[in-house]
């Protein structure tokens, strides 16, 4: 059975889906069979991927609906690696209201994943900036958590939130355990970042993973015209960072 593996952080704008997509997408370089899952009802991962007009089932259905499958499509670069993506749409935001009054509602993705994750070697699941429903069944459905966040001082507050968060979804995943903390967009020549990104790794220790994910223009770029950074040109340094990123995730599962 595949790990999967939930990217949180209830602060917006810290980099869950360009540490989801590429993450991925670098896994997938390396052989791994990858399943991407959109769980935030902006869909940025999934127009990532040049989705964003994907106009079928989503991830909504599937939460709403047990008896519908989880819709997964094959999302193939021409220079880039083949994986899966479950899509998201502007739907699961009326889907996370109308969920509240369903039974087992925070474990409507875990029994979706259940019967397919076995396919996979990895399920990298895209949270949105919040700590509600969606992100609470991501977390159920996980057997570990990637936390990215930036290195400056009010993010600090973040990531003190999830981790009490962590420790409540115990409850329900007992399994549940956190894989490692990414700097991202991580900027050395600033001296609040370089400050901030040695408080992590004094007061976290090695669950602050090595790889630093540095601010690159060019990963935004790939994302805006709805491919990972391995098909697009001038990315090459992102490409390097990403792969160190999928080895150290490799060796810690």
């Amino acid at each position: 059975m595949g790990v999967i593996i939930a990217v949180a952080n209830q602060k917006g704008g810290v980099g869950k889906t360009t540490t989801t997509a590429n993450l991925g997408a670098s896994l997938a370089t390396h052989g791994s069979r990858v399943l991407l899952v959109d769980m935030d009802p902006q869909g940025n991962l999934t127009a990532a991927f040049g989705q964003g007009a994907y106009e079928g089932p989503t991830i909504a259905d599937a939460l709403m609906d047990r008896k519908v499958r989880l819709p997964i499509v094959s999302v193939e670069e021409r220079d880039g690696p083949a994986l899966h993506l479950v899509p998201a749409s502007l739907d699961l935001a009326t889907g996370e209201a109308s969920l509240m009054n369903k039974l087992g509602r925070e474990l409507r993705l875990r029994d979706q994943l259940g019967g397919i994750s076995d396919r996979y070697d990895f399920v990298l699941i895209d949270t949105p900036p919040s700590l509600g429903l969606l992100t609470i069944n991501a977390l159920v459905a996980a057997d570990r958590v990637i936390i990215p966040t930036e290195a400056r001082f009010f993010s600090l507050q973040g990531l003190q939130m999830l981790q009490e968060s962590i420790e409540e979804i115990l409850y329900l995943n007992p399994r549940l355990k956190l894989l490692g903390i990414v700097l991202s967009k991580y900027d050395r020549r600033l001296k609040e970042e370089r400050t901030v990104g040695t408080y992590l790794r004094e007061h976290w220790g090695n669950l602050v993973f090595k790889t630093e994910i540095g601010s690159n223009s060019k990963v935004l770029e790939a994302a805006s015209v709805g491919v990972s950074i391995f098909s697009y040109s001038g990315a090459e340094r992102a490409v390097g960072a990403y792969r160190e990123l999928a080895e150290e995730v490799a060796a810690r599962v």
